[in-house]
């Protein structure tokens, strides 16, 4: 089963199309991060339409859905009348042509491989928006709260862990050392097993050489217990242990303004008497 959008390879950064000749008024989302960014920003007001999985912050779910993340209504966005579409690498080539086709302003902020990256789209989303201070604000919270992280963590241990981004009979993934994830994992205290692979994939038999002490998984669809109880994962010590930890992946799979929150969220897992 895969659990988790691979969409965060080395070589997914940078941007499409951000010559926009005047602020947008009516706005388009196609990603979960970039519409938890417009709320960031001060732009909610602005915003008239998102994917089915915008779900945060509370008032995006009153705002009218375009569908999902890699095919949205080319015809919905149409009705919406936008100033703008933002989407993320995840946006399909034919569908930017459509809108392209039809007048329709597309931006494409391609997801970062590094932190340097992601705080180089928030800026630039916040210069499309006309909100460059709200997005310098926001990118300052969130490096100061890492800065805070790595200040506690710094001189602790560093316990052993993976991230379960798939598993079972379609095969192991998880956040490799290529990916933003598996940087996020090692800036909060733990040591990465998966750090020296590559792509996403991993193996059954490389978990249980390295043994981590800790595992984490999403929290949503009961996929800790899937895990525990799916054959070969049973004899390894974070299963044995009860160190198999659902996180809110959310935190750090969207690179938008909690991800200060999500370095978090991993160290006090990693680091817990560090928190207290």
């Amino acid at each position: 089963m895969i659990i988790a959008l691979l969409g965060t390879m080395a070589g997914c950064s940078g941007v499409k199309n951000t010559q926009i000749s005047e602020e947008p008024k009516r706005i388009v989302s196609v990603a979960p991060s970039i519409t938890e960014l417009i709320y960031a920003l001060g732009k909610g007001e602005n915003l008239v339409g998102r994917t089915d999985y915008c779900d945060y912050p509370e008032e995006t779910k009153e705002v009218p859905s375009i569908g999902s993340l890699i095919d949205p209504s080319v015809e919905k966005i149409v009705e919406l009348n936008p100033d703008i579409v933002i989407a993320t690498a995840n946006f399909k080539e034919e569908t930017y042509k459509k809108l392209e086709d039809l007048g329709i302003e597309v931006v494409v902020l391609y997801e970062a491989i590094d932190l340097e990256g992601a705080y180089d789209s928030i800026a630039r989303l916040g210069q499309i928006l006309n909100a460059e201070d709200e997005a310098n604000r926001v990118i300052t919270e969130i490096k100061d709260k890492i800065e805070e992280v790595q200040e506690k963590v710094k001189d602790a241990p560093r316990p052993k862990v993976y991230y379960v981004a798939g598993f079972g009979k379609n095969g192991d993934y998880t956040a490799t050392g290529d990916t933003f994830i598996g940087q996020l994992l090692e800036i909060a205290g733990g040591d990465n097993i998966a750090k020296d692979a590559t792509g996403w994939q991993y193996s059954l038999e490389k978990i249980i050489e390295n043994d981590p002490d800790i595992i984490l998984i999403s929290q949503n669809y009961g996929l800790k217990e899937q895990f525990v109880e799916t054959a070969g994962y049973k004899e390894l010590s974070a299963v044995k242990g009860d160190k198999v930890i659902e996180i809110d992946d959310n935190l750090i799979a969207r690179q938008g303004p909690r991800l200060g929150e999500g370095v978090e969220s991993l160290a006090k897992i990693m680091h817990p008497d560090l928190f207290e």
